[in-house]
């Protein structure tokens, strides 16, 4: 598959930042361009934000979106690539709408994180995923999660399932 275009759903997600450095070597294997795609939506949704505009409010929540893709590149891919194309956006919207437009070209890819494995998580999260694998009209490439994020989110559960609090973590067990 060869692509000209590589649309990279962004939230800072650890899934996100998977599937940013998946592409990022995509785009450089084909020559593409690298278009990381941060979607956001002001806090209390849409409709308050109609109901009670502020240009101010919405420019703050823009710049923070900018920065919280930033801060993602960062993360992922250490900057920007001098190597590729790049092409950052950050839009207002429902992320799986803004993508799934977004990379409706010919030669797009669209490039998500596939979310954790479990199916507690799978039923409660990964809309976006679920969204863009229903309506994309391009080829789609869903990118699982590190093997790190796998292990830390299993560390996770049994902390969970054995009450363990980091303050507590060390001290010797009561006796009953």
């Amino acid at each position: 598959m060869s692509a000209r275009r590589l649309v990279v759903g962004v939230s800072g997600s650890a899934g996100s930042l998977q599937a940013l450095r998946y592409a990022t070597q995509l785009a450089r294997n084909d020559g593409a361009v690298l278009a990381p795609v941060l979607a956001w939506t002001p806090p209390g949704g849409e409709m308050a934000d109609r109901s009670y505009p502020s240009p101010e409010l919405r420019r703050m929540w823009k710049q923070a979106a900018w920065d919280r893709l930033w801060q993602a590149i960062e993360l992922a891919i250490g900057g920007p690539p001098d190597d590729v194309e790049f092409s950052p956006k950050v839009i207002k919207g429902d992320a799986g709408l803004i993508l799934t437009e977004l990379a409706a070209e010919p030669g797009d890819v669209l490039v998500i994180g596939a979310g954790r494995h479990g199916w507690l998580r799978r039923l409660l999260a990964c809309r976006v995923s679920r969204y863009c694998l229903g309506h994309a009209c391009c080829p789609i490439v869903a990118v699982p999660p590190s093997q790190l994020a796998a292990e830390l989110h299993g560390l996770h559960g049994w902390v969970l399932r054995h009450r363990l609090h980091p303050e507590n973590a060390g001290a010797p067990a009561a006796d009953a």
